[in-house]
C-alpha cells in the first residue's frame, strides 16, 4: 500500500459522502484526512501537504440559492488563489454530485482557458424529481482524463435531484468534444448511447454527459457515485450474479492514487 500519496476530504455544512469517500482513496492506497471546510480557510498552506483533493457529495449548505452555490463561493473567493496553485502543481482534484456542481459553478472545471470562469452548469433533472438509481457509463473515446484511465464503461448510482449538465452554448460543448475534457456519458447497458432518453439518461444531461475534466486531466466532476460501489455487496444484484469482488468505481481511485505516486 502506497505510504506516500496523501488525500484531503473535504467536509462540513452538509457534505455527507466524506466518509465513503475517505475509505475508497484508503482503499485505493493513499492515506487521507478529513478536513473541515472551515480550518482549510482559515489555513490554505495546508493545501501543499497532499496531492489529491477530494469534494465529496452531500447537501452542503442545504443545497440554498442551488446545488453547490454557496460552496462554490466560499472555495473561489476565500481559497481561490490556493486551489489554483494546487492545480498548477500538478495535482488532482475531484468533485462527486454535489461536489461535481461545487467545482462547476466555481469555475474550476471546465477551465477552458486556464481560469476560474463559470462555462456550464448543473441544473434540475428534467423528470422535476430527485433520482436515485444504478446508471451505465461508457468513457469518451479521445478523453485524457486520468481518473478514467483503462475503463471503457462503469455501472454506478446516482443520487441527485439537479444533475442535468449544460454547457454555456455550442461553442462550449465543442471545445468540451474537441478538447477530450468529455470524461463519462450515460449509455445503455451494452454500452450504445443514451441519447437523452429516460432514465438511461437520467437527468436530461445534453450530450449525455455525466462527467468533465480540464484540459489538463486532473480535474475531474462526475454526478455518479464512484465511492459507493468499491466493493461487490454494493450492487444491487451481487446475490443474483457473479460479480468481482472489487466494485469497478474503485478503480476511479486507484488510477488517481497511481497517477500521483508516478507524476509528483
Amino acid at each position: 500500500m502506497s505510504t506516500m500519496t496523501r488525500a484531503l476530504i473535504l467536509t462540513g455544512y452538509g457534505i455527507n459522502c466524506d466518509h465513503e469517500t475517505a475509505d475508497a482513496f484508503e482503499r485505493a492506497g493513499a492515506r487521507t484526512n478529513r478536513v473541515h471546510l472551515n480550518d482549510a480557510i482559515t489555513q490554505p498552506a495546508m493545501l501543499k501537504d497532499y496531492r489529491i483533493l477530494a469534494v465529496p457529495g452531500g447537501f452542503s449548505f442545504g443545497d440554498d440559492v442551488a446545488s453547490g452555490k454557496i460552496l462554490a463561493n466560499r472555495l473561489r473567493y476565500k481559497l481561490g488563489g490556493a486551489l489554483k496553485e494546487f492545480v498548477d502543481a500538478g495535482k488532482l482534484v475531484i468533485g462527486i454530485c454535489n461536489g461535481f456542481q461545487v467545482l462547476v459553478k466555481m469555475g474550476m472545471l471546465p477551465m477552458l482557458d486556464g481560469e476560474f470562469r463559470q462555462e456550464v452548469t448543473l441544473t434540475h433533472n428534467d423528470s422535476g424529481r430527485f433520482e436515485d438509481r444504478w446508471v451505465h457509463l461508457r468513457t469518451a473515446a479521445n478523453t485524457h482524463c486520468v481518473w478514467v484511465n483503462g475503463l471503457k464503461q462503469l455501472e454506478l448510482p446516482v443520487r441527485h435531484g439537479e444533475g442535468k449538465f449544460v454547457p454555456r452554448d455550442a461553442d462550449v460543448l465543442k471545445a468540451l468534444r474537441d478538447r477530450g475534457m468529455i470524461a463519462l456519458r450515460y449509455c445503455l447497458h451494452d454500452g450504445e448511447a443514451a441519447r437523452g432518453d429516460f432514465p438511461t439518461n437520467p437527468n436530461g444531461s445534453v450530450d449525455d454527459i455525466a462527467g468533465i475534466c480540464d484540459a489538463s486531466g486532473r480535474v475531474f466532476g462526475l454526478m455518479p457515485h464512484p465511492e459507493a460501489h468499491t466493493e461487490r455487496t454494493h450492487h444491487p444484484r451481487w446475490t443474483r450474479e457473479e460479480r468481482p469482488e472489487e466494485g469497478i468505481g474503485l478503480r476511479v481511485f486507484r488510477n488517481a492514487v497511481e497517477y500521483a505516486e508516478r507524476m509528483l
